[in-house]
């Protein structure tokens, strides 16, 4: 007769993070952290840049391009999706001491991109999106959430991105690192294009009374396929008119489909015409990489318009409106909003002529374009900090 084991049982480990609001739900530590970085990164580069400091020799050119898509853009993302995949599936994405290691994996990523050897940096930088993918991969598998299992391809894509940019910096490839980030920037702008259509519309059709945004499946497909022919013809050195073309092509297709979100009637609503307006400056970008594909303009105009432009406003428009609806706020702009949108908008337009030199004056227009992208995100974070390290106001979870 065997004798039988009797063992205590095991006491849960107690999460620490648990009662904190601030690791409730991935929007509010990535939103946070990523305005903060986006207020102390931009100005660093550029006064490195107009030589007005000295900053490590690691602040280059390479350390600006992949800092504010890896460092700045992918915070952002992660943060949406894990709020967003919150709701589409009704399981909890990381969250408390989870998301608290995430957050510190991605601070760690942006110390060593700046202090540690590049061999360290890479390893460390690369380890974050697999460590936050994979749960978001296993919230939409348990769920059957087919439909945007390709945001976590999109995510494997910069993370494969990303390692060519580490072997391109270790000289490990003979590949620009140049062109590698401007493949990182279509990635992020597809990815832009693909929820845009669905939220835009969405919110439009919401909020202002009479309006019937028009969507077409055909016709976003076509859309779709253009912007990624596009991209692949620049990004692998097409022959100049078939380059040049397709960017028209996808320039013109982008233009179409926000016609029928009818922008329009939405000029009287911040929390809108913030998206629509970011939005716009995808078609623009691509009509400047046509141009730039002829050697009619640099491309350095092109490719600051997609970034600043659509990216860092269409972000600077989610991370408002999704704070305010998931921290139980009620969705409407106040001022603050609405000048960060305008500081935004305002950088866009100086960095553009920055690009161009527009009469002479690109150092100026350079300062200008930092201090608007600077002061628009600190704006984010005296206003919305407060939000983000609050429990809901409805009481609610997340």
């Amino acid at each position: 007769m065997s004798l039988m084991s009797i063992e205590e049982p095991r006491a849960a480990i107690p999460d620490r993070f648990a009662g904190m609001p601030l690791w409730a739900l991935g929007f509010r530590p990535f939103y946070l952290l990523a305005a903060a970085f986006a207020f102390v990164s931009v100005p660093l580069w550029s006064a490195r840049y107009l030589g007005w400091m000295e900053v490590p020799a690691h602040v280059n050119i390479n350390w600006h391009m992949h800092e504010m898509l890896f460092g700045f853009a992918v915070a952002v993302i992660i943060g949406f999706l894990y709020t967003a995949a919150r709701n589409w599936t009704g399981l909890w994405t990381p969250r408390h001491g989870h998301l608290a290691a995430l957050a510190g994996l991605w601070v760690a990523g942006r110390v060593a991109m700046i202090a540690a050897p590049p061999a360290v940096a890479m390893i460390v930088d690369l380890a974050f999106l697999p460590a936050a993918g994979w749960p978001l991969y296993q919230v939409l598998k348990r769920s059957g959430n087919r439909r945007n299992m390709f945001l976590v391809g999109l995510l494997a894509l910069l993370t494969f991105i990303n390692f060519l940019f580490h072997a391109s910096v270790l000289g490990w490839m003979d590949i620009s690192s140049m062109r590698i980030m401007e493949a990182a920037i279509f990635v992020v702008v597809f990815m832009e294009s693909a929820i845009g259509a669905r939220v835009i519309p969405m919110f439009t059709a919401n909020a202002v009374p009479g309006i019937r945004p028009v969507t077409h499946a055909r016709r976003d497909v076509i859309c779709m396929a253009l912007t990624v022919l596009a991209s692949l013809a620049w990004i692998f050195l097409s022959p100049s008119p078939l380059a040049a073309g397709l960017a028209l092509a996808a320039a013109c297709a982008q233009v179409v489909r926000l016609a029928g979100w009818k922008p329009q009637g939405t000029l009287k609503l911040p929390l809108l015409w913030i998206l629509h307006l970011s939005y716009a400056w995808i078609p623009l970008g691509f009509f400047l990489l046509a141009l730039a594909s002829m050697n009619v303009i640099g491309s350095s105009a092109a490719f600051h318009v997609l970034a600043v432009g659509s990216m860092g406003g269409l972000i600077i428009g989610m991370i408002t409106r999704t704070a305010l609806g998931h921290t139980g706020r009620m969705l409407k702009a106040g001022h603050g909003e609405t000048v960060m949108y305008v500081l935004l908008q305002l950088g866009v337009i100086a960095r553009f002529c920055a690009a161009l030199n527009v009469m002479d004056y690109a150092r100026e227009a350079l300062a200008i374009a930092a201090f608007c992208w600077s002061a628009a995100f600190l704006l984010y974070i005296y206003v919305y900090g407060p939000y983000l390290l609050a429990p809901r106001v409805d009481g609610k979870e997340g």
